[in-house]
C-alpha cells in the first residue's frame, strides 16, 4: 500500500477545524473500511455542497436557492426576526421546534481587536429588514460570551430608535447539572433570565 496516498487523507482531514493528526489518522482508517459507494457518497456531497451552496439573499442563511425555505415558508410568522451569528446557530434553534419566526444571520460577531467591525457582518442588512418587514420583535441570540455580548448590546442600540422590541433569549444553568459545580457568570445570567412560575 502506497504510504503517500494515506498520508494525503490524513493531511487533508486536519485542514477541518477540531481535526489533529490523532482523528485524522483514525478517521482515514475508518474511510478505507467503508464501502466504495458509502465513500463516493460523502465525496459527491462535499463536491455538491462547494458548488451549490450560496447565503439566501434575506436572511444569509446557506441554501441551494436564492432564498431559503425558511424565508419562502408562508407560515412562518414574518413579524420575528431571530438573529443568529452563524448558519449553525440557526439549524440548533430550528431543531427545537419551537420558534417559528425567520431569521437573519450576521455571519460573525463583533470583534474589534481582531478588525470584525459592524460593516464586515450583516447588520446594516438587518437593519434594512426591520424596518421593511414591520418587525414587532427582534430575538437576538447571539452567543453568551464576549463578542456575542457586545454585539447583541450593539444592536440594541441600534434597533431601538426603531420602535421595535428587543428580546435576548435567556441562558444560564444547563438541565441536569448542580448549581454548586456553576461559575457566577452562568449562575447571574441564570437569575438574570429568570421568569415566572
Amino acid at each position: 500500500m502506497n504510504d503517500g496516498i494515506v498520508e494525503n487523507l490524513i493531511n487533508a482531514l486536519m485542514k477541518l477545524p477540531g481535526i489533529g493528526r490523532k482523528t485524522a489518522q483514525r478517521l482515514s482508517f475508518f474511510i478505507m473500511s467503508m464501502s466504495e459507494g458509502d465513500v463516493k457518497t460523502i465525496a459527491n456531497a462535499l463536491i455538491e455542497i462547494k458548488e451549490k451552496a450560496r447565503f439566501c439573499t434575506q436572511c444569509f442563511n446557506i441554501t441551494a436557492d436564492e432564498i431559503c425555505s425558511i424565508c419562502r415558508d408562508p407560515m412562518r410568522d414574518k413579524s420575528k426576526i431571530c438573529v443568529v451569528e452563524e448558519p449553525s446557530n440557526l439549524i440548533v434553534i430550528e431543531k427545537t421546534k419551537i420558534y417559528r419566526g425567520l431569521y437573519h444571520v450576521l455571519l460573525g460577531a463583533l470583534s474589534p481587536i481582531d478588525g470584525i467591525t459592524p460593516e464586515k457582518i450583516k447588520i446594516s442588512e438587518l437593519l434594512q429588514r426591520a424596518k421593511g418587514n414591520n418587525a414587532s420583535e427582534v430575538i437576538i441570540a447571539t452567543n453568551p460570551n464576549t463578542k456575542g455580548e457586545t454585539t447583541a448590546n450593539y444592536l440594541s442600540q441600534l434597533l431601538k430608535p426603531l420602535g421595535i422590541k428587543i428580546t435576548r433569549i435567556a441562558y444560564g444553568l444547563p438541565i441536569g447539572g448542580d448549581i454548586e459545580f456553576a461559575d457566577e457568570v452562568t449562575l447571574s445570567k441564570a437569575l438574570e433570565g429568570r421568569r415566572e412560575l
